[in-house]
């Protein structure tokens, strides 16, 4: 009998200490449904709800659902949940991060899938990604001009090929909990955390993924808001493109 891959993967994972980041902001309907997908998963992932000034209800259900939670005292951005995430796992020794959102979007089952390629040692960062394998994802013309917008520009500048630059599906080892903690772009980061990596010395793969559609709240990018989104990521990458300086010491 074939084990299933999930299965192998957590076996894989005894003696590495790993920890699932959920940021959270106003998801009080999905999250501890999120928290008990990854526990579901693998039990021994500690899971942690970073609560980004929810106004909501979403901080009681995670903890319900038995999460440790983050408070941030107001809302702050995904960047600053995150970071604040990775310090928490780089200041108490976790050996992998994951990021799952809490808006129900990331299927946990499909983190074996992610992991394998760290626990193989062919990467240090692996992002899920909804545009390579069966291609079932279909977003939005104007979004999917977007995404494959980024990802074009992000590919010549790691000099490697990628699809889903804006996908928050993802894992790091320690190496990359290390870079993150560190440092991590605030504002809509995704896209440039991927840059951020490269300049770490991270070693950056993707794999195809499963991801559902968000079955409660709504999404922090406006109609509005993707414009800013766009002209904002496309100014952070050509400043990401520019030749890096070096520091002169006084």
């Amino acid at each position: 009998m074939i084990e299933p891959v999930e299965d192998t993967i957590v076996s894989r994972l005894s003696g590495v200490r790993r920890i699932a980041i959920v940021p959270a902001l106003n998801e009080a309907e999905t999250v501890a449904s999120v928290v008990s997908e990854i526990r579901s998963f693998d039990p021994d992932f500690e899971v942690v709800v970073v609560d980004d000034g929810s106004t909501d209800d979403t901080a009681e259900r995670a903890l319900e659902a038995g999460a440790k939670v983050l408070r941030l005292p107001l809302n702050l951005g995904i960047g600053a949940a995150m970071q604040a995430g990775y310090l928490y796992a780089l200041e108490r020794g976790f050996d992998i991060a994951v990021q799952v959102d809490g808006d129900g979007q990331h299927d946990p089952r499909e983190l074996g899938r992610i992991l394998e390629p760290m626990l193989d040692g062919r990467a240090d960062m692996v992002i899920g990604t909804r545009f390579a394998g069966a291609r079932t994802y279909r977003a939005p013309i104007a979004r999917s001009m977007g995404i494959r917008l980024f990802a074009a520009i992000v590919s010549l500048r790691v000099r490697q090929r990628m699809t889903d630059t804006t996908s928050g599906f993802r894992a790091v080892n320690r190496r990359g909990i290390h870079v993150f903690a560190g440092q991590y772009p605030h504002d809509y980061p995704e896209v440039e955390t991927v840059v951020t990596a490269v300049r770490g010395g991270l070693r950056i793969a993707e794999v195809p993924v499963e991801m559902r559609l968000r079955s409660a709240g709504r999404s922090s990018i406006t109609n509005v808001g993707s414009v800013y989104y766009v002209l904002k990521v496309l100014l952070a990458l050509f400043i990401g493109l520019l030749p890096q300086g070096k520091v002169v010491k006084r």
